[in-house]
């Protein structure tokens, strides 16, 4: 399994000590979800989230694996199950843009089959 680069933002991150344990925390949450999303398990995934009371459009942004964020991550990864509930989770706001299809046409993911969920749920 290859190693997973976890960038968390800034904003967790605090000069205090009670914010060290948050902070750690919430990298360790970020790790799990960048492994269950590469090993395309949607289960595990799922259970995560729901432990941890957290929703992907609110960590969407924070949370980077490999340096992309966790749609570009499933589909770099091959992950189908696990980008499509992450696609079915966002706003379609957040796609309509059309700026995930571009970076995987861009980027030798044309092909994936989440191209095709993106643009459903983007409804281009």
């Amino acid at each position: 399994m290859k190693l997973t680069t976890v960038l968390v933002s800034a904003s967790i991150v605090a000069a205090s000590m009670s914010f060290s344990y948050k902070a750690n925390a919430n990298e360790q949450l970020a790790i799990s979800i960048c492994e269950y999303i590469a090993a395309d398990d949607k289960s595990s995934l799922r259970k995560k989230l729901k432990s941890s009371r957290v929703k992907i459009r609110n960590i969407f942004d924070a949370v980077k694996c490999n340096g992309n964020n966790m749609l570009r991550h499933a589909i770099v990864s091959n992950a189908a199950d696990t980008g499509e509930y992450i696609v079915k989770n966002l706003p379609k706001s957040s796609l309509e843009d059309g700026a995930e299809i571009a970076w995987a046409e861009g980027n030798g993911h044309g092909g994936s089959p989440l191209i095709a969920v993106i643009k459903e749920r983007a409804g281009l």
